[in-house]
């Protein structure tokens, strides 16, 4: 009665964790609600328009709503005819650089499409003002009793395309003696650089305030979740912060994070942009909500006095690109401190950076990140190999001591202290390890969770396909068998979409389980048979990579096995026998 009572509570528990995942995680973390866009004016105020519905936000982020989708194509195509613009061409990004204002507002990334389709386009990361994916940068300055050039200034610019080989310089002259210079520059990744320059030709001296800001709609942010974080994001001091939340820059207002800015900006899961400021400064660094849907990443230098005949420089950084790990790596490297850090690997950073290394190599050899992934796994099973057969030696040590168990129970089976202090000196004097078997699985879950890192939050994973029907690795596996892999009109929820790597996972589990020595408790024995089914629907939403990874590291663990049976057939003789025991008494039971 006690076993089929335990074997009914480990079924309704597993039930629980199997449709309980999807409530869940929409109860700890609910999509906020979302209200209409906002425009921004002049002197910071927001002007509101009609609430649109709800933003739905994705893994990777973007506009979902296809009204907003055809109204930001409609708002482009009028936005980016303007004739006061400057081309952007460099080898990894493109766009435009608005005239009035100074704003950098139009920046698509050349390297990596919207989706896996290869006519999709580019991703598009800044949009100007006022459409609904706006997202742009803009460097000034602020002061008091100073006419400083604003968001309505039309500036001038010295050549008509910004270049890495063709920097561009934009003036005004505000016509009281200052003459304002942004020269502009960039590389041939990610980092357009800024030079503020104020030239003072009158005849007192005057104070202001250089700024850098970039400004975003959150409709267009990444999922925030316990594991991948979407929102501001910077370093301050000596360590990166991920802790604040769009949902936490509404409820706060502003916040000020503590430490030097080293840089600041907004991050999604894939995607980034981040002001740097120059070395040595100590600018005030503040992220604010400017109301429904927008806020603002404010970097502002201390007051700088600029004396008549003078001129004074402030030079800021913006990163506008994808979070690829080794061009953040090379930035931080060339001086931008914890830049590197602007991926979030948790915990298990000094794991899944060297796991992120060995893919991206063996990717360079075999040209498929699939296979690279297999091969990480073979490389890992043979790493451990070692301990599995120190594993598989002390099982069969375990084996030939039970006698000598069940003796010493028997003996003290009413002094459970006195049985317990026995059986250890046992394990002792035979040179037996009981916990041995649990090593190769405490190793093998760091690697496990540092390519489940290595999967969600590497772009160099995003959109690399594996064979036939899986074109992304770091996607749940397309191919779902209820809606007959697509035939079918419909898609089914999350934690009933099982696809074909799933139900590999699920037979190669079950295999495993199946071949390892039969557990001596009847109700462990349950809970094994239908453990396997479980965890099949519960990896299904997994990343297929993550997926493909498990079946190997399955299928290798059934050769392993097998060949250590080959090296112990005591252990494999005992096995059998216990299963013929087992079968025996099960029906004697059922005679009696």
């Amino acid at each position: 009665m006690d076993n089929q009572r335990n074997i009914l509570i480990a079924v309704v528990l597993s039930a629980l964790l199997l449709f309980g995942w999807d409530y869940a995680m929409s109860s700890f973390y609910p999509e906020p609600a979302k209200v209409g866009p906002a425009t921004e004016t002049v002197d910071g105020t927001v002007g509101g328009t009609p609430e649109r519905a709800e933003a739905v936000r994705t893994r990777e982020g973007g506009l979902t709503d296809p009204a907003e989708i055809a109204l930001e194509e409609a708002d482009l195509e009028t936005s980016l005819a303007a004739p006061e613009r400057v081309t952007i061409d460099a080898p990894s990004v493109a766009g435009s650089v608005n005239l009035i204002g100074a704003r950098i507002d139009d920046l698509v990334l050349k390297t990596h499409r919207q989706t896996v389709k290869k006519d999709s386009g580019p991703v598009r990361l800044f949009s100007p003002q006022g459409t609904p994916a706006q997202q742009f940068a803009q460097f000034g300055w602020v002061g008091q009793g100073v006419a400083v050039p604003d968001a309505k200034t039309v500036w001038q610019a010295d050549g008509t395309s910004l270049t890495p080989d063709s920097p561009v310089k934009l003036t005004h002259d505000n016509g009281a003696g200052l003459l304002f210079t942004i020269a502009l520059s960039i590389d041939d990744k990610y980092m357009i650089s800024a030079e503020q320059t104020v030239a003072n030709t009158g005849a007192g001296p005057v104070v202001m305030r250089p700024f850098a800001l970039v400004n975003r709609t959150s409709r267009t942010a990444s999922s925030d979740t316990w594991n991948v974080h979407s929102g501001p994001i910077g370093a301050f001091g000596d360590s990166v912060a991920f802790d604040n939340d769009y949902d936490d820059l509404d409820d706060d207002g502003r916040i000020s994070p503590e430490g030097r800015a080293r840089w600041m900006g907004f991050t999604d899961i894939y995607w980034m942009s981040a002001l740097i400021p120059e070395q040595g400064s100590d600018p005030t660094a503040e992220f604010r909500p400017l109301g429904q849907e927008t806020y603002r990443a404010d970097l502002i230098y201390q007051p700088m006095t600029v004396p008549a005949g003078k001129q004074v420089t402030r030079s800021t950084k913006l990163f506008a690109g994808a979070k690829e790990t080794a061009v953040l790596d090379v930035y931080e490297d060339a001086g931008i401190p914890l830049f590197g850090k602007a991926i979030d690997w948790g915990w298990f950073s000094m794991i899944a950076w060297p796991v992120w290394w060995l893919l991206t190599h063996l990717f360079g050899i075999v040209g498929n990140f699939g296979v690279a992934i297999m091969l990480l796994t073979l490389l890992m099973r043979g790493i451990l190999f070692p301990i599995a057969q120190k594993q598989f030696a002390s099982m069969a040590a375990m084996r030939a001591i039970q006698p000598k168990m069940k003796a010493l129970q028997e003996r003290y089976k009413d002094d459970k202290q006195k049985q317990q202090q026995e059986v250890m000196a046992l394990y002792k004097k035979e040179g037996v390890n009981p916990l041995a078997g649990c090593l190769p699985l405490l190793l093998q879950i760091p690697i496990f969770f540092a390519l489940y890192k290595v999967l969600i939050l590497a772009i160099e994973m995003r959109h690399q396909p594996f064979i036939l029907w899986i074109k992304d690795l770091s996607a749940p596996d397309p191919a779902t068998i209820l809606n007959l892999f697509g035939l079918l009109p419909f898609t089914p929820p999350s934690f009933l979409a099982i696809g074909v790597l799933a139900v590999l996972f699920g037979i190669s589990m079950w295999l495993t389980f199946k071949l390892n020595p039969s557990a001596m408790d009847p109700v462990q024995q349950q809970i094994f048979s239908f453990m396997p089914w479980i965890l099949m629907f519960v990896m299904a939403p997994f990343a297929a990579g993550l997926l493909l990874y498990w079946v190997t590291s399955n299928v290798l663990t059934l050769a392993q096995q097998t060949y250590l049976y080959s090296r112990h057939p005591q252990l494999k003789a005992q096995a059998e026998q216990d299963k013929a025991d087992k079968a025996a008494a099960a029906a004697a039971g059922k005679k009696d």
